[in-house]
């Protein structure tokens, strides 16, 4: 049976609601939400973030709805959610809780189970003090079994785990750097792709490379990267899946997950995936907080494409009106798609290949030998092949190859005793 939470915000005066995106991340962690409070106000309660007179009318919530716990979509001081917690009298938490219980549920490697760990006690970390002097006050709900802790005794544990963690993620980023060295010794360019939780990043992945990663209509399916040699008219890309991103992620997120971020900064080009069919202030908000992520992860200088998903389930003016809006916002190339049904996807290859730029085309003489059959391999396994012919004492063959390969391609068809020519 799931847990019956209720949910509460406080938002700025100009701030738009965001309840219902609280609302499916609740969802998502498991929760069944049975009833919600939003409140605006400019500056947050001391004691309980909330006005006084909220945080009474959201204990009465508890107690009429029987609800098991309080969500809040906002990020709590500890001595908050220690005060609401005894004001309620059931355990509350905060958005940067709630996001680490929906990648627990949805992690499956071994690294983003111990980037989720790292976060999860860095968040220990910044808070244990406080909490070991709160435990020592009283039980309440969310503060048990702190008591017996001193806090620096509680505090140095903590910091031996996120160490360890620690040591064990930079082994897997060390891993991870020998893949991608190797893929760009390859010459193929890279592309990642990047975008708010739930806007289709997996699917278009899918539709790129002919994989199957997951895909659901829930936030988060992605956590781990995931890298595939592709084509793209005719041309082979590395393209990479990466975690999605939400509104106001936390600074702890991002650090914990950077290594996997990183694959973004170092590549050649970001397809950044949008949902078009939501409101166009929703995809403005989106849009904006993706772009901010993508900067402070430290990506400055690389091309974006926007790929405006999901025009299937929209109609051609709704579509243009707000391609005009987000062209007069932004100076970004718009491309609208659906990667569930294909449509467009030439349209955005297309656009792909002009920012990536073209092959160039090589024909080769190649000498029948040992050697020259094993360079014929590699060429086969890495290079797009467009015609080979066989006669009695030689090989020739036309393939197309990156640009900052092509002084290496040559001198391995001289090595072999061939013959190299620039179409």
């Amino acid at each position: 049976m799931k847990t019956r939470a209720i949910i509460a915000y406080r938002r700025e005066p100009l701030e738009k609601s965001c309840m219902e995106e609280l609302k499916a991340l609740a969802e998502a962690a498991g929760y069944e939400v049975v009833g919600s409070v939003e409140q605006v106000k400019s500056t947050p309660h001391p004691r309980y973030h909330i006005g006084a007179g909220k945080a009474k009318e959201l204990a009465q919530m508890v107690k009429d709805l029987n609800a098991e716990k309080v969500i809040f979509g906002n990020e709590l001081k500890i001595v908050q959610i220690y005060n609401l917690a005894k004001l309620t009298g059931v355990e509350v938490i905060d958005r940067l809780q709630l996001i680490l219980e929906i990648f627990v549920r949805r992690a499956s490697t071994r690294e983003a189970k111990l980037q989720i760990e790292l976060a999860k006690l860095r968040y220990e970390m910044a808070n244990a003090r406080e909490k070991v002097k709160l435990a020592k006050m009283g039980e309440q709900p969310g503060f048990h079994g702190l008591g017996k802790y001193e806090a620096d005794v509680y505090y140095e544990a903590i910091k031996r785990r996120v160490n360890k963690i620690q040591e064990k993620l930079k082994e897997i980023r060390r891993t991870r750097n020998i893949h991608r060295t190797r893929r760009s010794e390859m010459g193929f360019p890279s592309i990642s792709l990047a975008g708010y939780t739930n806007s289709g990043k997996s699917t278009l992945f899918n539709a790129l490379t002919k994989e199957s990663v997951p895909v659901d209509s829930g936030v988060f399916t992605t956590l781990s990267t995931t890298t595939r040699l592709s084509e793209i008219l005719g041309e082979k890309v590395f393209i990479t899946d990466t975690v999605g991103f939400i509104d106001r992620l936390p600074i702890t997120l991002i650090e914990a997950f950077h290594s996997t971020l990183e694959e973004t900064i170092f590549s050649d080009l970001i397809l950044l995936v949008v949902d078009v069919s939501e409101p166009i202030s929703e995809i403005l908000r989106k849009l904006i907080a993706s772009l901010e992520t993508i900067r402070e992860i430290g990506v400055l200088e690389t091309p974006i494409i926007v790929a405006l998903n999901k025009i299937d389930l929209i109609s051609s003016e709704e579509l243009q009106e707000k391609i005009e809006k987000l062209k007069g916002t932004f100076n970004l190339t718009f491309i609208p798609i659906s990667a569930l049904y294909g449509i467009n996807l030439d349209l955005l290859k297309g656009e792909i290949v002009k920012i990536l730029g073209k092959y160039v085309a090589i024909s080769s003489i190649l000498p029948i030998s040992q050697n020259s059959l094993s360079f014929l391999s590699r060429i086969f396994e890495n290079m797009n092949v467009h015609k080979i012919e066989y006669s009695d004492n030689s090989i020739q063959i036309q393939f197309s190859a990156p640009v900052s390969l092509i002084d290496k391609i040559k001198s391995q068809v001289e090595r072999v005793g061939g013959k190299f020519e620039l179409l």
